[in-house]
């Protein structure tokens, strides 16, 4: 993954997280706000009829205004006109709360004007007494303003107000459990992005590392394959020429993995030029056909649609793409061996088609086979020797010359891959010559 595309997936997540916070919390709010306005609004209200009760029992009258006053969050005072029965008071707080529901723990008094002291009448629970421990009770100040009234107080009126927000504080905490996971989804992101760099450079420089014993091994390989003494002893030139077919080998594989760096931080060069297709392929087909005559197979060409064609490409890349299609369909030949080269016109552009008889590939692996080091798994069996790198490098060339590539194979039938390349030029004098099939 690129550095830019990282940088905007972190950015886009952090403004997307800070909007839901900015939301969740504004909801958290609201609710709280409702939740306490309500609460307020039903026990001035409950608190209003016990008064009017009262009156009404002791045949006075209420006084004109400020009968209900709060005093703090959890504090109320109200003003009567007469003197106050503790215990009927209690009976009848406690009614016209449960009435509306405010089904929470209250603790009154009773302004004593003789002895200018609240009177503590009593504690009444809704709840277990054990859940009394911890609140702050007895703390009912008295009030300079009126003459006859009495406090109630609620000491567990935050935990009412939180026990009717429990869906919204789970649903907070889904919240926060999102964000811990979207921060440590980061952190494991951007800690594979460095050890993927780490990796890159190793890999970088330890292919580097290898072009010179390489060039060294190779340079030699050729003195000794070119003496004399070699040359009469055809067990020593076989040799020599192993020697000199794995060293290209290697090279090759160590050329593809530096062109792979170079594609993947998207600073290759395509040298792009004039290419007429048969001087590519011509040199392709008669190396393929010899590797065939050796084991018996056959190679069939239809190169008549490349005629007089030149197309605009990078001749080093196009010839590895091809080899690398012609090497697969060798290593993957069943039995006899047969490969079929065509090519077909469509409007200005070739398309080019390498077709096998080969194991095939079963539907299930189709989607992934140009993928970076994927390999169709074959159990503990591992006749074909590779990396994994080969259609990767052809699907990534293809990309950059705007090319299309496509995939047709069924398991024991075979492989063919088609590439369409890109806008031809061709002559007019042009000869079509027939197709061709070199035999076993």
């Amino acid at each position: 993954m690129q550095n830019a595309v990282i940088r905007w997936v972190v950015i886009l997540g952090a403004v997307a997280l800070v909007g839901i916070i900015g939301i969740q919390s504004y909801w958290v709010m609201a609710t709280w706000d409702l939740n306490e306005e309500e609460f307020n609004k039903k026990t001035n209200l409950a608190l209003f009829q016990v008064a009017k009760k009262l009156a009404s029992i002791n045949d006075a009258e209420l006084p004109s205004r400020d009968i209900v006053k709060q005093r703090t969050s959890n504090y109320w005072i109200v003003n009567m006109a007469v003197e106050i029965d503790a215990e009927l008071l209690e009976y009848l707080l406690q009614s016209e709360l449960e009435e509306r529901s405010i089904n929470v723990d209250f603790e009154y008094a009773v302004f004593d004007c003789h002895t200018d002291e609240m009177v503590y009448g009593g504690y009444c629970s809704f709840t277990p007494e054990g859940e009394r421990k911890n609140l702050d009770l007895g703390d009912l100040p008295k009030d300079r303003e009126f003459t006859y009234y009495f406090g109630v107080k609620f000491p567990g009126r935050t935990g009412f107000l939180f026990d009717k927000m429990q869906l919204i504080i789970f649903l907070s905490v889904i919240l926060l459990v999102t964000i811990l996971f979207f921060a440590y989804a980061m952190w494991v992101i951007l800690r594979q992005k460095r050890l993927s760099e780490m990796q890159k450079d190793f890999i970088n420089n330890m292919t580097h590392e290898f072009k010179t014993p390489l060039s060294t091994i190779k340079i030699a390989a050729g003195v000794f394959a070119n003496d004399e003494r070699v040359q009469s002893d055809s067990r020593l030139e076989r040799y020599a020429n192993i020697i000199l077919e794995q060293n290209e080998r290697l090279n090759r594989q160590v050329e593809k993995v530096l062109q792979l760096a170079r594609l993947e931080k998207g600073n290759i060069e395509l040298k792009k030029e004039k290419v007429v297709l048969l001087e590519v392929l011509e040199p392709l087909m008669e190396s393929t056909g010899m590797q065939l005559e050796q084991r018996g197979g056959e190679l069939v060409t239809d190169l008549a649609a490349v005629q007089g064609v030149t197309i605009m490409a990078d001749r080093l890349h196009l010839s590895n793409i091809l080899y690398s299609l012609l090497d697969n369909a060798l290593k993957y030949c069943n039995g006899k061996p047969v490969i079929t080269v065509t090519t077909e016109r469509k409007d200005k552009r070739i398309m080019l088609r390498v077709a096998d008889n080969g194991i095939g590939i079963a539907p299930s692996h189709q989607a992934r086979i140009f993928d970076k080091f994927y390999r169709v798994p074959t159990g503990n069996v591992h006749n074909v020797k590779g990396f994994g790198l080969g259609l990767y490098y052809v699907k990534r060339i293809c990309q950059a010359h705007d090319w299309q590539i496509n995939l047709e194979s069924k398991p024991g039938q075979g492989t063919a891959f088609e590439i369409l390349l890109g806008k031809a030029s061709i002559s007019k004098q042009a000869a079509v010559p027939p197709a061709t099939v070199l035999p076993n």
